[in-house]
């Protein structure tokens, strides 16, 4: 049985799906945001290369995380062509969680790297 996911039709539509999909503890949803050569710099200090090691890294992380997931303050989001520097605002206003996403050729886009836990000064 396959299942229809929204896809993002802009680079913002990202943070939005990643916070719905990780409220409905949806980990092949997460994953299915990210391309299939995507890193993410988490756990912190450590590389998760490729769309299946970076899906198991979300579902340990769902497994411990309390929920409701915060929507965050977006930052402006820098585009130049297919890729996109996306960013938003810890509620606890510290630091910064940083994504570049890449346009697909369908036109959606998905994440190339993804840095969530980057701390202040």
């Amino acid at each position: 049985m396959s299942t229809t996911r929204e896809q993002a039709s802009t680079p913002e539509d990202l943070a939005r799906l990643f916070v719905e999909r990780a409220n409905a503890r949806d980990a092949d949803g997460l994953a299915a945001l990210y391309a299939d050569d995507a890193v993410m710099g988490f756990p912190p200090g450590r590389q998760t290369v490729g769309r299946a090691a970076i899906r198991q890294v979300l579902e340990q992380m769902l497994q411990h995380a309390p929920l409701p997931f915060p929507r965050e303050q977006p930052l402006p989001t820098l585009i130049h062509g297919d890729l996109a520097l996306t960013a938003t605002q810890p509620s606890d206003g510290t630091g910064g969680r940083a994504q570049v996403a890449r346009r697909q050729p369908d036109g959606s886009w998905l994440r190339i790297l993804d840095r969530p836990e980057a701390g202040g000064a």
